[in-house]
Formats: C-alpha cells, sequence, structure tokens
C-alpha cells in the first residue's frame, strides 16, 4: 500500500525533542560553548545537524510548473472500455483506484500568483495494481508547439530577461509571431479560460494522443479529457490581477478550503478513439498537439470519475516531491509518435533526478503499491531495502514470471530515412483558431475580453514585433487583426503617455466563494 502520510498519528502527544539520528536533546535552542563567551566546538553534532539540513531545506524548484497545489483522492470505474484497452485499473465498472492529483501553473516560479495567466498542469497520479500511472495533463487540450526541438527556447521565452531579470513581453511575443502554429494556444490562453477561478473550475486534457491496447493486442489512438464537474468559471484579466495582489495564493486555499469542509470537487473522465485506419485518412494529423479532435468527429465516450477527498499532511513531503512522467505507463497503454510526447518521456524522469535524485521513486508520495523487482540497485538516497538479497543480474536462481506485458512489433514497425523536419505552416493550422474566434462571438464579451487580454500584454513588446503578430492574427480573421492592432497601439500610445486609452470592457461580476477574500 503507499505511504498513508500519518506522521503525526505515530509521535506522542508530548514527543522527546531529538538529532536527525534519534538522540534526544536537553535543550534544542541552545549551542554548545567553551566557557560563557567562547568559540562553538565542533563536536556539537545538534548544532551541525540543525544547520546543515537547513542548509538543504529547498530543492531546486521545477524549470516549469514550479508552484503548485495538490490533493489525494479515488478515481471510479463507470463505464466499461475493455473492448479499447487492458489497462487494470479500467478493467471492470465499479473498480476504485487511489491517487494523487497536482495543479500548477506553467511558466512562472513558485512566487508567482496562481491568478496569472499561464496555462495550468493538470497531473494525475494513479497507484495501480500494475505499478505507477501518470496522466500529465493541461487545462488547454492544445499546446504551443508540435516540433519537441522548440520546447527549450519558447520556455526561454517565457521566463525573465537574462540581463534585466524582468519577464520580457517582447521576447513573449517575437517567439509567439515568428513561429504562428502557437496561435490555437495563443487564442485559448487569452481567452478568459487563460485565467481560471481556481482549479476546481477547470478541465484536464491530455492533449498528445496515446494507444490503447487492448487483451488481443489491438491498439486504438486515444485522447483523454477530465471534465470539471463544477463546470467552469473564470476570471477576467483585471479581477484575476486584483486578486492575484490580495492573496497569491487564492487557488491553493480555494482546494484546501473547499475539501477540508467536505465539498471534494470531482472530474468526471472521458476518451476519445481512432482507429488506426481511421488515423491514416483523418484530415488532421493525429500527432499534432496544436489541433483537437472536434467532437463531431471523434465523439467523447465516458469511462469514470475521480474524486480530490484528502488535503496533504505535509505540502512538501506530498506536492513539492510529488513526480509524475508520461513514461510511467501500465500495461495497456503507450505512447504514440507524437514527437512531443516521444522527448517528454525522457525529459521528466530527467528533471526528477536533478531535482530529487536517483531514486526519487523511493520517495513515499511516488512509491508503487506492487512489489518492485529488476537489477537496478543502489545509488544516493537509496531509502528502502535496496531490493534485499535478490540477485541484481539475471540469474538461473531467480526464476521469473513469464512477462505479462508482451510487446507487438506491429504497433512499431517504421520504415524511412532520418531528417531534419522543417515545421510548414499552412492555412489548416489557423481553421481551428478561426472556430475559436467565431465560438467567442457567440458568447457574451468574450471577444470584447479577448482582444483587451492581448492588447493589455501585447504593447509593452517593441514596434516590429507587434506588426508581425497583428499579421498572425489577422490569418485568423481580417477583423480579428483588425481590432487586436486599434486597441494594442491605443495601449502603446498611453504607456507613452500621448493620449488615454478606451474604458475596457465591463469585467464579470465576481464573487469569490470558500476564501475568506471579498471582492472591492
Amino acid at each position: 500500500m503507499p505511504y498513508e502520510f500519518n506522521e503525526k498519528k505515530e509521535v506522542p502527544d508530548h514527543p522527546t525533542y531529538t538529532t536527525s539520528t534519534g538522540c534526544p536533546i536537553f535543550n534544542p535552542l541552545a549551542s554548545q560553548r567553551i566557557g560563557r563567551n567562547g568559540p562553538i566546538p565542533l563536536q556539537d553534532f545538534h548544532l551541525i545537524d540543525v544547520f546543515q539540513k537547513f542548509d538543504r531545506e529547498r530543492i531546486p524548484e521545477r524549470v516549469v510548473h514550479a508552484k503548485g497545489v495538490g490533493a489525494h483522492g479515488v478515481f471510479e470505474v463507470t463505464n466499461d472500455i475493455t473492448k479499447y484497452t487492458k489497462m487494470n485499473m479500467l478493467s471492470e465498472v465499479g473498480k476504485k483506484t487511489k491517487m494523487f492529483a497536482r495543479f500548477s501553473t506553467v511558466g512562472g516560479e513558485r512566487g508567482t500568483p496562481d491568478t496569472a495567466r499561464d496555462p495550468r498542469g493538470f497531473a494525475l497520479k494513479f497507484y495501480t495494481e500494475e505499478g505507477i500511472f501518470d496522466m500529465v495533463c493541461n487545462n488547454t487540450p492544445v499546446f504551443f508547439i508540435r516540433d519537441p526541438a522548440k520546447f527549450p527556447v519558447f520556455i526561454h521565452t517565457q521566463k525573465r530577461n537574462p540581463q534585466t531579470n524582468l519577464k520580457d513581453a517582447t521576447a513573449f511575443w517575437d517567439y509567439l509571431s515568428l513561429n504562428p502554429e502557437s496561435i490555437h494556444q495563443v487564442m485559448i490562453l487569452f481567452s478568459d479560460r487563460g485565467t481560471p477561478y481556481g482549479v476546481r473550475f477547470m478541465n484536464g486534457y491530455s492533449g498528445h494522443t496515446y494507444k490503447f491496447v487492448n487483451d488481443k493486442n489491438e491498439f486504438f489512438y486515444c485522447k483523454w479529457h477530465f471534465i470539471s464537474d463544477q463546470g467552469i468559471k473564470n476570471l477576467d484579466n483585471d479581477t484575476a490581477a486584483e486578486i492575484g495582489g490580495k492573496n497569491p495564493d487564492f487557488a491553493g486555499q480555494d482546494l484546501f478550503e473547499a475539501i477540508e469542509s467536505g465539498d471534494c470537487p470531482s472530474w468526471t473522465l472521458y476518451v476519445q478513439i481512432m482507429t488506426p485506419k481511421q488515423a491514416e485518412q483523418y484530415h488532421y494529423n493525429i500527432f499534432d498537439l496544436t489541433k483537437v479532435w472536434p467532437h463531431k468527429d471523434v465523439p467523447l465516450i465516458p469511462v469514470g470519475k475521480f474524486t480530490l477527498n484528502r488535503n496533504p499532511t505535509n505540502y512538501f513531503a506530498e506536492v513539492e516531491q510529488v513526480a509524475f512522467s508520461p513514461s510511467h505507463m501500465v500495461p495497456g497503454i503507450d505512447v504514440s509518435a507524437d514527437p512531443v510526447l516521444q522527448v517528454r518521456t525522457f525529459s521528466y524522469p530527467d528533471t526528477h533526478r536533478h531535482r530529487l535524485g536517483a531514486n526519487f521513486e523511493q520517495i513515499p508520495i511516488n512509491c508503487p503499491v506492487n512489489p518492485v523487482f529488476n537489477y537496478s540497485r543502489d545509488g544516493p538516497m537509496n531509502v528502502g531495502a535496496n531490493q534485499f538479497d535478490l540477485p541484481n543480474y539475471p540469474s538461473s536462481t531467480q526464476k521469473l514470471d513469464k512477462e505479462k506485458n508482451e510487446p507487438d512489433a506491429e504497433h512499431e514497425r517504421w520504415i524511412g530515412k532520418v531528417t531534419y523536419h522543417m515545421d510548414e505552416l499552412t492555412d489548416v493550422d489557423f481553421e481551428q483558431p478561426r472556430a475559436l474566434w467565431k465560438l467567442m462571438g457567440k458568447q457574451k464579451d468574450q471577444q470584447d475580453h479577448f482582444v483587451y487580454n492581448v492588447s493589455v500584454h501585447l504593447c509593452n513588446a517593441i514596434p516590429n514585433v507587434r506588426e508581425r503578430q497583428y499579421g498572425v492574427f489577422s490569418r485568423v480573421d481580417p477583423e480579428l487583426g483588425k481590432r487586436i492592432r486599434e486597441a494594442t497601439e491605443a495601449e502603446a500610445k498611453k504607456i507613452a503617455g500621448n493620449e488615454t486609452v478606451p474604458v475596457k470592457p465591463e469585467p464579470h461580476q465576481f464573487e469569490p466563494q470558500n476564501s475568506t477574500l471579498k471582492s472591492s
């Protein structure tokens, strides 16, 4: 069973203070001295113990998804999809699996306000009977890139300027305008969905295309959708800034207080399924992370529901040390040829080993519930039994059960020469953003909010970058490009002190829930 984080139950009501090795200490707030005013001897182990722990209290923050909140929960299957997958956690209706969820901002540091305009990470860890299964999602169904080589430099543009150490609007929009395949994500990010109301009122999407494998060794392409049972609730741009200034930890407080009061949030899981033949004939590249599969083409199939019902006992031990990766798979699901997903399967465990150490899987929040046996041993921070006296090589004295997850070579038969694929932009890349802009027109104030949200950010970029981005918006819709140009240039003149910008659109009425924060 996974570690339940019940340390408090093991500590007596009046504990004895000890060193980290368990030695009782008479006075934890006094150091040894030679005489009343003399120097401190090196033999004061408790003092050295305290300081070496203190000096190492902070582990490196995540390069992305640095600030997050999390909670424990349970996933329950409600619909049978065993014809598509042999995943044990989905094997029968009513089956329950313990899990842990972490929600996060993406580009900011740990001090970032929870209401910042940013995609949100939506990471889920399932403690299945066949190992850890992680589904690492975002709250948007698409992303800025479809070639993984672009990811590190893209993230650099979302971080701080290397000279000024300030956020850089020019770098932000310079990259986006030079890589217009990002426009679909930009359209979502600068809508009000870019500033969700906490984490309870947003959906989670795999974005990537995965593969289901059933017990007949047939495979199907799939996408995962976790739809909030609380509905969708967002903040307009200025209300998000106001809340972020008053309570930068708004989302964490909202989630914690909801669970603590028994108002446990839940999400319903749906999947989209596509056969290999359908994928070959589909009018979009199914591995393109900048595209969605429209529901009219590929309908949603209900699977189950997860509910978050228990807050962490210790934030650092659970939320900060939890380690997710798309490569944490179980029999019945596999990665596809999606190139960004392929690279993420390497990058995530690699960064965990940097942050948490070579044996990060032994940290209780990351431990599988089933026994682990392999030929890997030792390494720093090996805090388990190191697989006892079992051989660390394929030994004739240690028989193995037949491998249950036999690979199917038919799934991975590729023929071709190695090439450097240069991204090609076509009008197809603007079809879904164009449809999204038209959809905004059917929703009250959403087009006005989008234009305002973009203009107050883009106005901080240098003129030639602004001009290039106007061209990208114009390819989505000429009227959109015109409105963005006019609003942004008005904001830029305001910054220059030349004239007053028109009044912004009226925000939605905001009334916080489950929070001590009050609207002004």
